[in-house]
């Protein structure tokens, strides 16, 4: 059993001794420190040392004394919860993850980070922006209040330039690291980065439809989205590598907000395939490539005879009315890539190095809507 200067566990006697009275004991330290783990699962040194008015360093020194006891684990700049009395390891890291949402493309790349989050040492806290810069924000300062160690950030666009972002993010106090994201800014570009290389996966798209001899790859693009620029980079060079003829560019809408235009747009779009001899068109996303699937069998069109059809991102590709061939993001890959740059670069000694820019290659899921075209196909 600990003695009075001892560590004590979570349960025991709390002292009556006033705080300011009592804060240089160490066992009423202790008390304080563990029950700020209790409440918050993390606890950080600086605050507490303010709150008992003491040094940092003695904050340091008892939080190595409850690690030596099983009581909580430390990590850089503080201490959190053990995940369970018989972990093998416990996390020495705290990492925040900011992402646009939790329903499209991001849900698998926070799988990926949590899939070698206990590897690294590192425990994931989550936070969403719902595209929203303000919201944005908050969540990257609540979680530097928790005391985060490091940053993994898909920075939102709308509503801000390049260089408000960059500001912003240089103002961050901690290693960031940028998610999904492709910025011309050079100080945005000298940050960390992951992300698909979308562009890519537009050209594998397109290949695969010259290889059918598919001589005019038409594009269909919801534009509201980061990765619609790479997508429309990557059809552009891979068209122009192949010589095919010009085909239609159209942009779709949502289709959530307003089912009815994307609905328009999608029937408009088929008019310009007909009217253009276009047997084939790449659709960003899965979501409306479906739904243009459903356009072309109610106009009694066979797919992939009359129109081949290949999405862009691969959520519910699978599921169409005829299953979509389409273009894999590695979401997955993407999230393990990213939590071991951000902590590799958060466990860095000495002078920052140099910034580095990974990007992972997607890849084309061929499934039954992109078969070879028929000899009595227009072209």
């Amino acid at each position: 059993m600990a003695d009075q200067d001892g560590p004590t566990a979570a349960g025991a006697p709390r002292s009556t001794t006033p705080r300011a009275a009592s804060a240089h004991l160490p066992r009423a330290r202790h008390e304080h420190l563990l029950r700020q783990v209790e409440l918050h699962g993390s606890v950080r040194s600086a605050r507490a040392a303010a709150e008992l008015g003491v040094s940092e360093v003695t904050v340091r020194c008892d939080i190595v004394e409850l690690e030596r006891a099983g009581l909580l684990a430390r990590v850089h700049g503080g201490a959190i919860a053990l995940a369970s009395a018989g972990a093998p390891q416990a996390a020495r890291l705290l990492v925040g993850v900011v992402v646009p949402g939790t329903t499209v493309h991001f849900p698998d790349v926070v799988r990926g980070m949590e899939s070698i989050s206990h590897a690294q040492h590192a425990r994931l806290v989550l936070g969403v922006s719902h595209y929203r810069p303000d919201v944005e924000e908050k969540q990257v300062a609540r979680l530097l209040a928790l005391g985060v160690d490091g940053l993994l950030l898909a920075p939102t666009a709308r509503g801000r330039g390049e260089e408000e972002i960059a500001s912003w993010i240089t103002s961050i106090p901690v290693p960031t690291l940028l998610l999904e994201r492709r910025f011309g800014s050079m100080a945005l570009r000298g940050f960390d980065s992951v992300r698909t290389d979308h562009a890519h996966g537009a050209a594998l798209a397109v290949d695969h439809f010259a290889a059918l001899g598919h001589r005019r790859v038409a594009l269909a693009v919801y534009d509201r989205t980061p990765t619609a620029p790479s997508v429309r980079d990557g059809h552009r060079e891979a068209s122009r590598r192949h010589a095919l003829a010009a085909a239609p560019d159209v942009r779709l809408p949502k289709g959530e907000e307003d089912p009815e235009a994307l609905e328009e747009a999608l029937h408009a779009l088929l008019d310009e395939c007909a009217a253009t001899g276009t047997t084939s068109v790449l659709v960003h996303t899965d979501d409306h490539a479906t739904r243009l699937v459903e356009a072309a069998l109610d106009r009694g069109l066979d797919v992939p005879r009359d129109l081949a059809v290949v999405a862009y991102d691969d959520e519910v590709a699978g599921f169409a009315p005829v299953p979509l061939t389409a273009v894999t993001p590695p979401r997955r890959a993407l999230g393990r890539e990213a939590l071991r740059t951000l902590v590799e670069r958060v466990g860095e000694t000495g002078p920052r190095g140099p910034a580095r820019h990974v990007e992972l290659l997607p890849t084309l899921t061929v499934r039954r809507s992109c078969g070879p075209p028929t000899p009595a196909s227009p072209r």
